[in-house]
This record gives structure tokens, C-alpha cells and sequence, in this order.
């Protein structure tokens, strides 16, 4: 068959018409400005909108919620169709053929390849176009600025204070209860193999345990924090750390459920190794040796909760934890 060849080619305004392009070029600069003014405004309403007070301000959703989401969203919009813009309007239109060769490129075809970048950012223009490339580099440099507040979010609570990450909303007397429903957990009715995802009480407040009701952000702290692993072993397969030699309760022994790496809930258990693995990155814990890590990229062991059993049966926590919940880049001692 005859090569049939390419089309004739057809020129673009902008190719022909210097007033085109120079519409188009500060059309795309236009869209990189807007760009940053809503990476801006990203962080004007980060900071001015209060989530609590506005949380059902339009159509049942948050002014600040609705403000970060429409604002980042526009930004990114607008840097999409400026590089769109860019490509279809002021790059060059001409096409090009690569001849491919089955052998391993010599030094001279590296060196020609290398001219062809050097030759396709000449066509794309950046560097005759100062404003389309000032304005592009700006537009992509502030979008990190709504990245770099958002990190503050990181941090529990409205303060930055790392400290609240050492503390729970366990203590004393408080009743392990599964999760989702709330109910207190008979030492009696959990049988060997067991793993049960539980929580504090705290989190199902009623009449007659006492508790403060937990609203909005507060609630989720607590649960995010305060979420465990309860397991039933052989009492003979446990090997308890050092000064929590009472920490168990007849082979029941519990641990945080959030991994050490970086924060992943876990509860993916090996009945017959005692392992229990991290979904996210594969981190593994042997939870009949003080969850210590023995595969994986985590660097800590899993805090262990101090638990037993009250008059009527029920597990209990003996204390908070006695070392910081979730992932290790949070300072604390090596064990």
C-alpha cells in the first residue's frame, strides 16, 4: 500500500496573526493569575471561616467546607486549562517523527535526543514568553501554599499541641465496649483465636455509666485515639514485657488498633502466629510479645492498654496507655 502521507497542513490564527497571539498568551497568564488568587483565597477562608458555627450553611454543608473545596478546585482548574490553552494555541503545531531503532541507543543518538528536549522547549515557546512562563511557574509555586496549611489539620484539636497525642480518654474503671454498638464485653464469652475491635464506654454515654456527651470533632479524636484490638490467647504463649506482667486478664490482652508507621487501623489477625498485619504498608506485630514489630516499615510496637476484669465480669482498663497512640514520628522511647 502507498504511504498515504499527512494531510495538508493548516495554519492557526495564532501561527499567522501576531495580535492572536499575543490574546492568547495573556489569556493563558490570565488563568495562571486566577489561578493563584484562589490558591489565596484558599487560605484567606482556611483561616477566617469558623467550622462550628457554619457547618450547614449551604445546602446542609459548611461555609468553610464549601469555600476549600471551590477554591482548590478552581485552582487546579484553572493552572488544567491554561497548560491546555498553552499546548493548543502558542506550542508548535508541526508534527514530528522519532525513527525507532531495535539496538541499544549509541552515545550519538543520546546526544540527539537530548537536542530534541532542548528543541521541543524552544517550540513550546516558555522561553520567549516571560509572562506565560512567570505566570504558570507562579500559579504551580502557590498551589503548595493550601498544602502547607493543611498540615496544621495534622495536629488534634484546635491548638497546636502535640501533647494531646499522650493522652486518651481511657482511664481507671473505664468498661471495654465493641465498637459500633457499644456493649460491655464479657471476659467469659471471649474464646481463644478471639479479636474483637473495641472502644472506651466514654464514646456511648447513657444514664447509667455517667459519661459526658462527645460531639463533632471532639468525638472523633477520642475515637480515632482511643480504638483497640482485643485478642484471647494461651496464657502460656504470652511473653509480658517488663512491669506488665499483670496487664492481661486469663490470655486476654489488648492493644491500640492504630499502627506505629503512620496510623493505619489495624486488625487483619493470624490466629496460629499471633500476628496481626497493617493493611496499609504490611507492618506486622506479634501480639504475644508486646506487639513488637517483626516485619514491616513500622518502628514502634503497638501500645499496650493495662486491662482486667471487674466484679461483674466485665474488662476494664487499669490505666490510660502508658506511652503516645499512633504513628512513631511522634517523639517517644524506643523499645
Amino acid at each position: 500500500m502507498a504511504d498515504p502521507g499527512l494531510p495538508p497542513h493548516t495554519w492557526r490564527p495564532t501561527d499567522v496573526d501576531p495580535k492572536a497571539e499575543k490574546r492568547a498568551e495573556r489569556q493563558i497568564a490570565g488563568l495562571f493569575v486566577a489561578a493563584m488568587i484562589s490558591a489565596v483565597l484558599f487560605v484567606v477562608a482556611y483561616f477566617s471561616l469558623s467550622v462550628g458555627d457554619s457547618w450547614d450553611t449551604f445546602a446542609g454543608m459548611g461555609a468553610s467546607t464549601v469555600a476549600l473545596g471551590v477554591t482548590l478546585g478552581l485552582s487546579l482548574l484553572f493552572i488544567g486549562i491554561g497548560i491546555i490553552h498553552l499546548a493548543r494555541k502558542l506550542m508548535a503545531d508541526h508534527e514530528i517523527i522519532e525513527m525507532r531503532h531495535p539496538a541499544a541507543s549509541p552515545q550519538e543518538d543520546r546526544d540527539a535526543t537530548i537536542q530534541a528536549l532542548n528543541d521541543g522547549l524552544d517550540e513550546a515557546g516558555i522561553g520567549r514568553r516571560p509572562l506565560v512562563r512567570n505566570t504558570m511557574i507562579g500559579a504551580v509555586g502557590i498551589l503548595g501554599l493550601p498544602a502547607v496549611v493543611l498540615l496544621r489539620d495534622l495536629a488534634p484539636g484546635d491548638k497546636l499541641d502535640i501533647g494531646k497525642l499522650a493522652h486518651t480518654i481511657w482511664e481507671p474503671g473505664m468498661r471495654l465496649v465493641r465498637d459500633v454498638v457499644g456493649t460491655p464485653i464479657l471476659a467469659s464469652e471471649i474464646e481463644v483465636g478471639d479479636l474483637i475491635n473495641a472502644a472506651p464506654e466514654a464514646l456511648f454515654p447513657t444514664e447509667e455509666n455517667g459519661y459526658p456527651e462527645l460531639h463533632g470533632a471532639e468525638k472523633q479524636v477520642q475515637k480515632a485515639k482511643g480504638a483497640i484490638i482485643i485478642v484471647r490467647m494461651d496464657p502460656d504463649d504470652i511473653t509480658a514485657g517488663k512491669g506488665r506482667e499483670k496487664w492481661t486478664a486469663d490470655g486476654i490482652i489488648c492493644y491500640s488498633k492504630i499502627c506505629t508507621h503512620v496510623g493505619c487501623p489495624i486488625s487483619l489477625y493470624e490466629r496460629t502466629t499471633h500476628h496481626v498485619l497493617c493493611p496499609c504498608h504490611q507492618s506486622t506485630f506479634d501480639l504475644a510479645d508486646s506487639a513488637k514489630v517483626v516485619f514491616g516499615p513500622a518502628a514502634r510496637p503497638l501500645p499496650q492498654l493495662p486491662i482486667e476484669v471487674d466484679g461483674e465480669g466485665y474488662l476494664v482498663a487499669q490505666s490510660d496507655f502508658t506511652e503516645p497512640i499512633g504513628a512513631s514520628y511522634w517523639e517517644r522511647e524506643k523499645q
